[in-house]
């Protein structure tokens, strides 16, 4: 098995907008390691969002070759690429993205329902996700119920229930007070440090870019490193 979880290669990506071709990524490379906290930071229209959708088996490239955990991903029709992204990707989201109607546990087993996980196993391990981030004792609680910090740790507890292989975190403090969004990075770099989860995250924030290992610049839709 590569060390890489994520290898991309020469990756472009075009979009028709009327009558002008938008070339959104350049000809991007990137490497990614087991285990690695990667931050991508960049210019509004640099080409992250492309990248993360790319990345996240969401979107496909115009050109290039992309590999996600040693599977070729960039030639994938629609339904394989529904079903790398559900197996080896996890997402966390600024808004939140969890059912207002739904209790903790049930919002961290929905991923597990679309891998038909039997309903004992389902709960078993969204109990598990949820204790690992620290809300054991709120199991039945609605989003409503719970604090900003709260709901993104169900959040994150859901990105990681089906043990991906990588986590892709977009703005994951974005709507979160600085103590809150404090707690939160270090809760996913105590889970980096705990079970090598992979973390590429993308923010605005200089500050919560540089608790990363790496950071990947986005400039005209092709990377740089910046350490």
């Amino acid at each position: 098995m590569s060390d890489w979880v994520i290898e991309a290669q020469n990756l472009k990506k075009t979009y028709r907008m009327g009558e002008v071709d938008v070339h959104a990524l350049n000809g991007l490379d990137m490497q990614v390691g087991r285990g690695e906290i990667v931050s991508i930071m960049g210019p509004s229209g640099s080409g992250k969002s492309t990248l993360m959708n790319i990345l996240g088996c969401l979107d496909k490239p115009s050109e290039g070759k992309y590999y996600l955990d040693g599977e070729e991903v960039a030639g994938m029709n629609d339904n394989q690429l529904a079903s790398i992204r559900n197996r080896k990707v996890g997402f966390i989201f600024q808004s939140f993205n969890l059912l207002p109607r739904s209790s903790a546990l049930t919002n961290v087993e929905l991923p597990l329902r679309y891998r038909s996980t039997n309903g004992f196993n389902r709960r078993d391990l969204a109990k598990k996700a949820l204790e690992a981030v620290g809300l054991g004792d709120r199991l039945d609680h609605h989003p409503g119920e719970l604090s900003g910090g709260q709901q993104q740790r169900v959040a994150i507890a859901r990105a990681l229930v089906n043990d991906p292989a990588i986590v892709m975190a977009d703005e994951p403090t974005g709507n979160l007070d600085s103590k809150s969004g404090a707690e939160i990075m270090e809760l996913l770099q105590g889970l980096n440090n705990k079970m090598g989860t992979t973390l590429i995250i993308v923010t605005h924030d200089p500050e919560i870019a540089k608790q990363a290992g790496r950071i990947v610049y986005i400039k005209d839709g092709r990377t740089e490193d910046r350490l």
